[in-house]
């Protein structure tokens, strides 16, 4: 054992309990009390912690622009509501949130990269079959590099006591077209989230979330938690919309 893992004692759950409330506590919520007003340096702590996540390469291809201006709320959130009103007519049966929440929302960030990092992962550059396989690879690790930042502000948002709201809706190229001239993001890059937090509106409640058991494997994969494609399927149609927007006392 080192002289650093001799030091440190790994029974001490202090810091671990602490994490662990911050991450059992970040709740969502889809309406927030609009009367709140951020103040400015939460938005740096926020950034801050986003900052120091570990992305790929250590490339950091994130941008995140902070919207306080409430008309720019107001666009993009009138971009979501067409968004929600096309689901509706398409009859996808998903069960679209009320995207109206994301003008009441106090703290608003939205997320952006440059896809044009993935040259600072391991790909050839030739255009091969090989080379395409690698850059697929390296989108992946791109997406899981601002995933983590992401998550990262998100954990920093619920450590102030602020509830959360992911957007991800926003792949379609009309919701590019939408976003970046508001925003002045250049064409190269690539909205891929929207952060919103503050005070709810009214109290939220914790979702459902799979027991440990089910998720978690060890040394090779538990065949018991194998689905097919027909138990997925009348999963999606029977639960689906139960746990997306019901307290989880209330998941039967």
């Amino acid at each position: 054992m080192t002289d650093a893992a001799a030091a440190r004692d790994y029974t001490d759950r202090t810091r671990y309990d602490a994490l662990m409330d911050v991450v059992k506590n970040r709740l969502t919520t889809r309406a927030f009390d609009s009367s709140y007003v951020m103040p400015p340096e939460h938005y740096d702590m926020i950034l801050e912690a986003a900052r120091h996540a570990p992305s790929g390469a250590n490339a950091q291809p994130w941008h995140f622009i902070a919207v306080t201006d409430q008309n720019l709320k107001n666009r993009i959130t009138e971009y979501f509501r067409e968004e929600q009103v096309a689901r509706a007519r398409l009859k996808m049966k998903f069960p679209t949130p009320d995207y109206r929440g994301l003008a009441s929302a106090p703290g608003f960030i939205v997320v952006a990269s440059d896809f044009r990092w993935v040259k600072a992962f391991p790909v050839l550059n030739d255009g091969s079959d090989l080379d395409k396989m690698y850059k697929e690879n390296a989108e992946r690790i791109l997406l899981q590099s601002v995933a983590a930042a992401t998550m990262s502000a998100h954990l920093a948002a619920a450590a102030l006591g602020y509830n959360v709201w992911w957007v991800t809706a926003i792949g379609q190229e009309k919701a590019q077209q939408a976003m970046k001239p508001l925003l002045g993001i250049p064409e190269e890059l690539s909205v891929l989230d929207i952060m919103c937090f503050g005070p709810p509106a009214k109290p939220p409640y914790k979702r459902w979330k799979k027991s440990l058991s089910e998720i978690s494997n060890w040394n090779r994969f538990d065949d018991q938690h194998f689905m097919t494609e027909a138990e997925i399927d009348e999963w999606v149609s029977t639960q689906r919309h139960k746990v997306m927007y019901r307290d989880a006392e209330n998941v039967d």
